[in-house]
């Protein structure tokens, strides 16, 4: 299908760390006679992601943004389509290939309240985490990187955070761990599947912009899946708008939400809460 564009293609011209192409997802359905039926939850999608960049991919729910994420980090296989890391096709590794691509690519899911395990310590998850993917040894090596890594989210001192549990720490602070156990295995990208869609509105904007901070720091290509227009505009390079399986909508995050070209793209941001809009509201009431 022919895609709206924004403006023109403002994406780097060097071959993207990751390709997902053409990706397509079928879930079974229900049966109908001897039928059994499918859905598709993702149609002929095609993502770039760039080191150093961010790229935002926004749908409601449902609109198959997360799918495509879980395909993207190979934790559900894809229908059809190719996933390509630095140009090599990695589409449906399994075992100990599928152990060196998550050193490769993390993802971070998007309730910190179950992704982290309440029997263990902090300083287990992220022990662990080095452990499994070689970037530690021995204790004193574990203990040491661990710490790095809590200081790295901004979880300072980090002595307090490693030997407490999850249900000891608030939602941003249960997000930041997740962040840094995915740092744990040093990698190139960073899939963040609505990493703030569950915590308090007043902690947001921190986690936020500890992921554009890591995106620099550690020079990440990050893939930021979000329902919010207003944030991809902000954290984001690029913007990919989502709707039914399809990419509706693709440019750079400037050109995308301020001028959307698709009616779908356009009444997201007409539902979507504007505080200058208000504002000039107000404005024109007082001059009324």
């Amino acid at each position: 299908m022919n895609v709206p564009t924004s403006a023109p293609d403002t994406t780097p011209s060097a071959t993207p760390i990751l390709r997902a192409q053409n990706i397509v997802k079928d879930f079974r359905g229900p049966r109908k006679g001897l039928a059994r039926t499918t859905f598709r939850a993702v149609d002929d999608v095609s993502v770039d992601l760039h080191q150093g960049r961010v790229t935002a991919l926004v749908g409601q729910s449902g609109s198959g943004k997360s799918t495509m994420g879980r395909m993207i980090a190979q934790l559900i296989p894809v229908t059809s389509g190719q996933i390509l890391l630095h140009g090599k096709d990695v589409t449906g590794m399994k075992g100990a290939r599928f152990r060196q691509y998550t050193k490769t690519v993390q993802m971070t899911l998007q309730d910190p309240f179950s992704s982290l395990n309440p029997v263990h310590r902090i300083s287990y998850t992220l022990g662990r985490a080095l452990t499994i993917h070689g970037k530690a040894k021995g204790a004193d090596e574990v203990e040491e990187k661990s710490l790095d890594l809590l200081r790295k989210v901004n979880l300072d001192p980090p002595e307090r955070y490693l030997h407490r549990y999850p249900h000891e720490l608030s939602g941003g602070e249960r997000q930041r761990i997740s962040f840094a156990r995915a740092l744990a295995a040093e990698p190139e990208v960073l899939v963040a599947d609505e990493p703030v869609s569950m915590l308090d509105v007043t902690i947001r904007k921190e986690i936020l912009d500890l992921m554009d901070g890591l995106r620099r720091t550690e020079d990440l290509a990050i893939l930021y899946i979000t329902h919010d227009l207003g944030s991809a505009r902000t954290y984001s390079d690029d913007t990919l708008v989502m709707h039914r399986g399809v990419v509706v909508e693709r440019g750079t995050s400037a050109a995308v939400i301020d001028d959307p070209q698709h009616e779908y793209t356009q009444r997201l941001l007409a539902a979507a809460p504007n505080p200058r809009r208000r504002r000039e509201g107000a404005a024109g009431g007082r001059h009324a």
